[in-house]
């Protein structure tokens, strides 16, 4: 192996704070080298991001670091402010989770670009922006000539997370720090932004540093692993040492926690073998829990009216769970929004129990309302931190004026049980709870007025694997013991493969492919569906290049190879 390009030697971290000392990395040692992808993982709280900030010298006033952290052979513990920041961009760059945020948004993308270059001394005027789009046409984004003077909230997600990676090369930086790069990115996008990573280290020699708790992203992209647990290295290694032959308990469990999707059969031009039951097949004596008929939705702006969901029509019984997926923009959240009355149906109907929502007068609606339950994806953000856990689980019973005091709270300890917490938490608030701990006080709520139907809008994406996992077990146990019909949405098609009995794929705001889950996931009609399989990684290193070649392959059958 060559020279490293960055070292942490023996790197401790600890934060003052009104409670007293807290040590946040404890003794983590391990290097990188030019064109190695090391990654480090672990849940929320083990040290992986504060162990990348010690590099870019990026730490809070309250940190205390000892160690060294060597790039390129200079200890950058050493150095002073104004040398740190030459540092940060040409010799070391950062791309973070969410471009958004990353991203000057009142700033066009060629403003942004040039500035990195000249912030560096690298290039000046025309011939700086003549490098950003050149930069742009490296990572992929079409027509940059013409798209580097848009704003970033013109750009996609992933065309966004490509920006950032054009600033991050910008200056031809030794060390790229990747945290959570593909995190807030559908499938797709993040096989194609983890192709484009892949491609740049190779062709300039890069050292990346990858931080993720995704150990299907670990598979397909390290070359080495690091594993970390409350701040310390438990286990380190060659990643398919590590992903295949895990020597640490908690490796091991991080593994096992991560939802399988079955290998599809994929088959370019030929018809998949037909399903043998449908939806219609399915307890026809009773009345869906819901029911779409030829849905439109529209979003409306100064008068005028955007369509973005045409044609939509599924059933989901007493008892089920449709998986609704597709990328970002597909209209799965906006399908799901309208089935809770947060939006007025254009044409179709929307029925709930056999009554159509869209014609009943408000009073009717609003009663029909407690029997619909959603559970949202940040549980921090829907959960209110100024009541306690008790009343944020009966809100829906005030609100609906639904039992006594005594009741309420009986039903609250009964929901706090269900969902394996201790009862000690109903006079709690939630900033006192851990996240997966905040989304199982989401749910018990949900289900405070039995909800016939449960909508669960992205439930797990903001959680840890492991916690993801638990959180998944508790839910299908309530699901199979309150039998609520449940439309699940989600990009992770592993989680609809594990959980949902049928799927809806949607693209455009229009239905592509939908049956059970055993007929579309394992044996797609579509290319769009075999397309968004094709895309999500696996926890095997082996595997996952197979799967990685067998994806550029379908790409090129389709079509649809990137140029």
């Amino acid at each position: 192996m060559s020279t490293p390009v960055l070292s942490y030697k023996d790197i401790r971290v600890s934060f003052a704070t009104e409670f007293g000392e807290v040590d946040a990395v404890k003794g983590v040692s391990f290097d990188i080298a030019s064109g190695e992808v090391v990654a480090v993982v672990g849940e929320s709280g083990s040290g992986k991001s504060v162990t990348s900030s010690t590099a870019m010298g990026l730490l809070p006033d309250n940190a205390t670091v000892d160690g060294e952290v060597l790039l390129a052979g200079r200890n950058v513990m050493k150095m002073s402010a104004g040398e740190r920041r030459r540092l940060r961009g040409q010799d070391i760059s950062m791309v973070f989770q969410e471009p958004m945020t990353a991203l000057n948004p009142v700033l066009r993308v060629s403003d942004q670009l040039v500035e990195a270059l000249q912030v560096h001394d690298v290039a000046f005027g025309a011939q700086a922006l003549e490098k950003a789009v050149d930069l742009l046409e490296k990572v992929g984004i079409p027509d940059a000539r013409r798209r580097i003077r848009d704003y970033p909230h013109q750009f996609s997600g992933g065309q966004r997370q490509r920006i950032v990676i054009a600033m991050a090369i910008a200056c031809g930086p030794k060390v790229i720090i990747a945290d959570e790069p593909t995190t807030a990115l559908d499938v797709t996008v993040q096989a194609e932004v983890l192709d484009l990573l892949r491609r740049l280290k190779e062709e300039l020699d890069t050292g990346i540093l990858l931080i993720t708790h995704n150990m299907g992203v670990v598979a397909d992209m390290a070359d080495r692993v690091v594993v970390m647990l409350n701040g310390e290295v438990v286990e380190t290694g060659d990643v398919q040492q590590v992903m295949s032959r895990p020597q640490h308990a908690y490796t091991r469990r991080l593994l096992d926690a991560m939802p399988l999707l079955r290998d599809p059969e994929i088959h370019v031009g030929e018809v998949s073998p037909e399903p043998e039951g449908s939806l219609d097949d399915v307890r026809l004596e009773e009345t869906p829990a819901l029911e779409a008929r030829d849905l439109a939705l529209e979003y409306k702006f100064r008068r005028k009216a955007t369509r973005v969901v045409e044609g939509v029509s599924f059933t989901v019984n007493k008892g089920e769970i449709m998986g609704l997926v597709g990328e970002s923009g597909s209209g799965k959240s906006t399908v799901a929004k309208a089935v809770l009355g947060l939006l007025d149906v254009a044409e179709g109907d929307l029925l709930i129990r056999g009554r159509n929502m869209p014609t009943m007068p408000a009073r009717e609606r609003k009663t029909l309302k407690k029997e619909i339950g959603v559970v949202f994806q940040d549980p921090a953000a829907s959960l209110d931190p100024r009541f306690p856990i008790g009343d944020i689980i009966t809100e829906p019973m005030v609100v609906h004026q639904v039992g006594t005091s005594r009741e309420r709270v009986r039903r609250a300890e009964e929901l706090i049980d269900a969902v394996r917490l201790p009862s000690g938490v109903i006079n709690r608030y939630p900033h006192e709870l851990s996240g997966g701990q905040r989304q199982r006080i989401s749910i018990a709520r949900a289900l405070v007025l039995s909800p016939t139907l449960l909508i669960a809008d992205e439930p797990t994406s903001a959680l840890d694997v492991s916690v993801q996992a638990a959180v998944l077990d508790m839910f299908r146990e309530l699901q199979e013991q309150y039998e609520f019909a449940c439309l699940f949405v989600s990009h992770d098609l592993a989680v609809i493969d594990t959980l949902a009995h049928h799927v809806l794929v949607m693209q455009n705001g229009r239905t592509v492919e939908q049956g059970p889950v055993d007929q579309v996931l394992q044996y797609p009609r579509e290319g769009y569906t075999q397309r968004l399989l094709a895309a999500a990684p696996v926890p095997d290193p082996v595997t996952q290049a197979e799967r990685r070649a067998a994806r550029l392959r379908l790409l090129a059958d389709q079509g649809k190879l990137p140029g």
